[in-house]
């Protein structure tokens, strides 16, 4: 066994555990109504809502990213929806989180909500809208990891950009270095925390595109590190 396939076996058991725990957690709803005060401004949910600045959230879980019609998403959010994001507990709370992470150029301008308390409850409010809350198993919600927070240690690794130059080959066939967005979103001057976290959502299969899940999967911590540093400073 490898010692990289090592280290990905620990943090996958590492995050299966994390999973385990958090599934006996159960959000509080009334207090998920008063998280939603955050939302009202651009949501609406319940009887008779109606999309808003944002589409309203009557049935989200379960549904298809970018489906309704009528509504204007980011093209980024249209991409997601198209690559097969499905908003569920897990994904729900990463958007949650942190909106930008998960989908890079949404529309969606809310620093997100950081408590992992807090977005439980607000989950467990957001499902008694579903279409039929008793489809979903009690824990659903909370039955997968709810905290994709990474670790500091990682987020506070220096990465060598011209080590992430040498590593870009694979990244440019796609990703244009000059920012082009030619239907391939633009990684060029990526804030290096957003590029981390993001590429530790395609890891954690959070971002559903296959061939970035794959990608990321290759890549250490250390070189993912190193392209965060490349692309952000790339010219």
């Amino acid at each position: 066994m490898t010692t990289r396939f090592t280290t990905l076996f620990a943090f996958l058991v590492a995050s299966l555990a994390a999973g385990v725990s958090s599934a006996t957690e159960v959000g509080d709803a009334v207090n998920g109504a008063k998280v939603f005060q955050q939302c009202k401004a651009c949501h609406q949910v319940g009887e008779g809502a109606k999309d808003r600045v944002g589409p309203q959230l009557n049935g989200v879980f379960g549904r298809r990213a970018g489906i309704i019609e009528g509504f204007r998403y980011s093209k980024s959010m249209d991409r997601m929806g198209s690559d097969g994001l499905t908003w569920t507990a897990e994904t729900l709370d990463a958007y949650i989180e942190n909106p930008k992470a998960l989908v890079s150029k949404t529309r969606m301008n809310f620093k997100g909500i950081k408590d992992p308390a807090d977005r439980r409850d607000l989950l467990a409010y957001l499902r008694q809208f579903s279409d039929n809350p008793a489809n979903f198993p009690e824990a659903e919600p909370t039955a997968t990891a709810t905290d994709h927070d990474i670790d500091p240690a990682i987020l506070a690794l220096q990465g060598d950009p011209e080590y992430g130059e040498y590593l870009a080959g694979d990244c440019t066939t796609c990703h244009q270095r000059d920012g082009e967005d030619a239907g391939i979103p633009s990684i060029t001057n990526w804030p290096v925390e957003d590029f981390v976290v993001a590429m530790h959502a395609y890891k954690r299969k959070l971002r559903p595109h296959p061939v970035m899940q794959m990608m990321a999967g290759r890549l250490s911590d250390e070189e993912i590190a190193a392209l965060a540093a490349y692309f952000e400073a790339l010219e």
